[in-house]
């Protein structure tokens, strides 16, 4: 169902609304999102200090496996909230040795570079930068725009995580600690919004709209890295933040007091493009704030009250003056000029059903993994 075609509705306890294509509410107007998470993700979510001892035996086998290597585990360390208090813990908490691993897309702003940086030196970690190709980079990110789909995010994303497994795979590590977590992401973006890593439409956007042949630039399916990683290569993805008590605000106090970290207007605004694209094209284009999923686990999570949701969503992502400067920083680097990029902006709106996809053996993976206890949140 179209979003044009129902009545507006948001939810009665958290701020998703109908926004969402395909959100349901019952008959106290509840969505269920809300309901998935009291029934299903609450009731096995255990966090706090009955956790550590897991958290402690979990360091323990790390270090066992790793006994030869000089680093126990690898961390994706992007300079956002999660993955710098993740690399804390792990270090201070847990004594674990983890090599950081930076995956450079091109789009970092200094002051990620600066909390990075601060939070190496203060922890006395070492780190490799993986450098994404640039001019293939910039080729599937207009395609990307060409194709008039939401999620203008993926090359990055899909570059970021795929780098991280390659990594691991050829350096023999087995495990890869993650930021991912419940406390600040237990409302997942419907996939109208934030689509699945589908190689099949990646592939075939770039076929239609690219123009430099993608040689070098990683891609790594869901079932590679579901599947194929997980069960034959023995790589083991751990959620440290779900055994804590994670607080996102009392997370960045500790940083900013003890890295001098600063701390971003909001969630993935360390990176240049991602604010862009989630704090202007994707409101104004689509009528998608991504907000709404990260204000609303902070809801579910007794972070932000749904009042604080409200009244911060009546405000911009972030400031117009910024946002015409990101935009024409955007199109400089990526070459192509503000009205060729509104050009794109102009053109109708499209999703992953526009082009070859693989969006049923995808649900169907997904829907195995809700049954195998893997994942829990609730997709579409």
């Amino acid at each position: 169902m179209n979003m044009e075609d129902r009545n507006y509705q948001i939810c009665t306890n958290c701020v998703m609304d109908t926004s969402d294509p395909q959100i349901r509410f019952d008959e106290n107007g509840l969505c269920d999102f809300c309901d998935n998470f009291y029934k299903t993700i609450l009731p096995s979510w255990h966090k706090g200090n009955q956790d550590w001892q897991v958290l402690y035996a979990i360091a323990d086998n790390i270090r066992k496996e790793a006994k030869v290597k000089k680093y126990d585990c690898i961390i994706g360390l992007s300079g956002g909230t999660d993955s710098s208090y993740l690399t804390y813990i792990a270090k201070e908490k847990l004594g674990l040795n983890p090599l950081l691993v930076a995956v450079d897309t091109g789009w970092n702003l200094n002051v990620t570079n600066n909390n990075i940086e601060n939070l190496i030196k203060k922890l006395n970690l070492d780190m490799v930068t993986i450098t994404v190709d640039w001019e293939e980079m910039k080729d599937l990110q207009l395609a990307f725009f060409k194709s008039a789909v939401p999620y203008q995010d993926l090359p990055q994303d899909v570059a970021i995580f795929s780098s991280l497994y390659y990594f691991a795979v050829q350096h023999g590590y087995k495990y890869i600690l993650t930021g991912g977590n419940i406390s600040t992401e237990c409302v997942k973006p419907p996939q109208e919004w934030t689509y699945y890593n589908d190689t099949r439409m990646i592939k075939d956007i770039h076929s239609r709209f690219g123009k430099k042949p993608m040689k070098k630039f990683p891609l790594c399916s869901m079932f590679k890295y579901r599947i194929w990683y997980r069960y034959f290569k023995g790589i083991k993805r751990i959620g440290i933040l779900n055994y804590v008590d994670y607080r996102k605000q009392e997370a960045i106090d500790l940083l900013v007091k003890n890295f001098d970290w600063e701390q971003y207007s909001n969630k993935h605004y360390e990176n240049r493009f991602t604010r862009f694209y989630e704090g202007w094209w994707m409101p104004k284009k689509f009528g998608y704030d991504k907000r709404r999923c990260y204000f609303s686990s902070l809801i579910l999570t007794g972070q932000m009250t749904r009042g604080e949701a409200l009244k911060e969503l009546q405000n911009q992502p972030y400031d117009e003056k910024i946002a015409n400067e990101d935009m024409a920083f955007i199109c400089d680097k990526l070459g192509v000029t503000v009205d060729e990029l509104m050009k794109f902006y102009k053109l109708d709106n499209k999703t992953f059903r526009d082009y070859k996809n693989s969006f049923k053996s995808i649900k169907m993976a997904v829907k195995l993994s809700k049954l195998l206890g893997i994942e829990k949140r609730n997709f579409r």
